[in-house]
C-alpha cells in the first residue's frame, strides 16, 4: 500500500502548506509525504535516512531548538514545528520517535484524516497505543530498527542498512511499513500479537546487555593489567570469533570453555578471585555461567557427576 497526497479535504482548522503540490525530481514517484515526531537519535537518522531513499520528509516535531535546527539542517526541505500535532497537517505517514512512555502524551491531541498514518518506533509497545488518534479511514502501526542508534547520525543511517525492521499494524498499512523497509535496505519481520516485549527485552540484551557484560570484562581485564583498549582488542576477537561460531554452528554447539569440561576447579578460582579483586562482577559471572549449564545439560555432554559438580561451584550466593 502507498499513500496518496494527503487528504485535501482536512476542513477548516488545518492550513494547507501546498508542498504535495511542489516538484520534488529527487523524490521517488508516488511515495507518501513523512513526518517524524521527536528529532532524538532515532528521528534524526530515520528522517534523514528516509530522505535519502526518495521518500519526502516534509516536516518534523521537536521540542527543542537545537534539535529542530539540526534536523532542517540535514534535511532543508522539512517544516519544523514544535507541537507534534502540527506534523498532521503536511504528512501522510507520520513517525512517532519519542521515549516508550512519552507516546501515550504525544498521542493524546492528535487525530488522524482519512488516508492518513501514524506509526512508532517503539520496540516494546505495540500499535494498539497509538488508537485513540485513529479516524475514519486513517491506520495504525509500528516500525522498530533493530539498531543501537547514537549521537553519531551518519553511522546509524548506514546501521539501518541490513538491519532487523519490526512491523506491525492493521493490514492494510503492513504492505506501506514494509515497503518502506525494503527501500532502506532493511529486512522487515512481521511480529506475531503480543510478542514485542519479549522480542525488546532480547534487544536489549543484545545491546545494553552486551555493555553490561564488556564493562566486566573490562573490569576483569584492569586486575590482569589490560587498560579498556587493551581489554577491547583481547577480548573482542574471541567474542567476534563466538559469533561466527554460533552462526555457523549454533548457539549451543558454539559453547566451550571449563563448564562444557565440568572444571568445576577452574570455576572455583574464578569465583575465589572476583570476590577478592572484582566483587562487583561476581553477579554478572555467576549469571552467565549457570546459564552455560544450563546449555550444557541440555547437550547432554557431561555426566551426572560431572553436572553435579559444577552446579555445586556455582551455588554460591550473591
Amino acid at each position: 500500500m502507498r499513500l496518496g497526497p494527503a487528504d485535501a479535504s482536512r476542513g477548516p482548522d488545518h492550513v494547507s502548506s501546498g508542498v504535495h503540490a511542489h516538484s520534488h525530481a529527487h523524490e521517488s514517484a508516488g511515495a507518501p509525504a513523512v513526518g517524524i515526531i521527536g528529532a532524538g537519535s532515532v528521528g534524526l537518522a530515520l528522517g534523514l535516512a528516509i530522505s535519502r531513499v526518495g521518500w519526502p520528509v516534509r516536516a518534523v516535531a521537536s521540542r527543542d531548538a537545537g534539535r529542530r535546527a539540526r534536523f532542517k539542517a540535514l534535511i532543508p526541505g522539512a517544516s519544523t514545528f514544535i507541537e507534534p500535532v502540527a506534523v498532521l497537517n503536511e504528512v501522510d505517514l507520520a513517525i512517532i520517535a519519542v521515549p516508550d512512555d512519552a507516546i501515550a502524551v504525544v498521542v493524546e491531541p492528535m487525530r488522524l484524516f482519512s488516508g492518513q498514518a501514524l506509526v512508532h518506533t517503539s520496540g516494546l509497545l505495540g500499535a494498539e497505543v497509538l488508537q485513540p488518534a485513529l479516524g475514519a479511514g486513517s491506520h495504525i502501526g509500528a516500525f522498530h530498527p533493530l539498531i543501537s542508534f547514537t549521537s553519531d547520525v551518519e553511522r546509524s543511517v548506514r546501521d539501518i542498512t541490513g538491519a532487523t525492521i519490526a512491523i506491525e499494524g492493521d493490514d492494510s498499512i503492513m504492505g506501506l511499513l514494509a515497503g518502506l523497509a525494503e527501500e532502506l535496505g532493511a529486512v522487515a519481520v512481521r511480529l506475531p500479537p503480543g510478542a514485542k516485549p519479549a522480542y525488546h527485552a532480547a534487544a536489549v540484551m543484545a545491546s545494553g546487555g552486551l555493555v553490561a557484560l564488556l564493562d566486566g570484562i573490562v573490569a576483569l581485564g584492569a586486575v590482569a593489567g589490560l587498560d579498556e583498549r587493551g581489554s577491547l582488542a583481547v577480548y573482542g576477537r574471541l567474542i567476534e570469533q563466538t559469533l561466527a561460531n554460533a552462526r555457523a554452528v549454533g548457539v549451543g554447539a558454539a559453547l566451550t570453555g571449563p563448564i562444557t569440561r565440568g572444571d568445576a576447579g577452574t570455576l572455583a578460582a574464578h569465583l575465589e578471585v572476583l570476590e577478592r579483586l572484582a566483587p562487583a562482577v561476581l553477579d554478572l559471572y555467576l549469571a552467565a555461567a549457570r546459564r552455560e549449564l544450563r546449555i550444557v545439560e541440555e547437550r547432554g555432554v557431561l555426566s551426572p557427576e560431572g553436572l553435579a559438580r559444577v552446579g555445586a561451584a556455582l551455588a554460591k550466593d550473591v
